[in-house]
């Protein structure tokens, strides 16, 4: 029953992201790992390690427009490690950028609405190798109006989803 909800829970945000995968899109499941999965499409070029959020914060009385989930991307041919991107369950609007807590580790986002990047590279390869090794990361920031909010992510498969991703769109000589 929780194999089946986790995947349930992975497709869901592969559907959010466009990353369903769907034979007659050419999209490639290269697995489900915990509450992680692995896609590739090769019609992109493109993987991606992804997962919903265990505990999104709610929007006070209404639906959420997006749903809310973190993923770690590779491009064959581009930077040679993967870049994180996170759809946060609300829009950020605070004055500093929202913060992703990771293993102990926090690291200064950057965010444009409902998205939120590492600010470079060498930002991207730290949140990854701490991903590795931690249980749980949680996003947390403020919207325009001061609201604070944080969305909880179980890391348990992560490790092993990002591996899938980027052996999946591995450049091949």
């Amino acid at each position: 029953m929780i194999r089946a909800a986790a995947i349930r829970t992975v497709l869901a945000a592969a559907a959010a992201t466009g990353l369903t995968p769907a034979p007659a899109a050419g999209r490639e499941d290269l697995g489900i790992y915990g509450r992680w999965g692995a896609f590739r499409d090769p019609a992109a070029r493109r993987c991606h390690a992804i997962a919903r959020p265990v505990r999104p914060a709610p929007p006070a009385g209404r639906a959420m427009p997006d749903q809310p989930y973190a993923s770690i991307g590779f491009w064959p041919g581009r930077q040679p490690g993967g870049q994180l991107h996170l759809r946060l369950s609300r829009a950020h609007g605070g004055a500093a950028g929202p913060v992703l807590s990771v293993g102990g580790r926090r690291f200064a986002l950057i965010a444009r609405g409902v998205d939120a990047w590492a600010a470079d590279q060498r930002m991207d390869a730290a949140i990854i190798a701490a991903l590795r090794s931690a249980e749980q990361m949680t996003i947390s920031g403020r919207t325009a109006g001061g609201v604070g909010f944080a969305d909880h992510y179980a890391l348990r498969g992560a490790a092993s989803a990002i591996d899938a991703a980027m052996i999946g769109c591995a450049v091949r000589r």
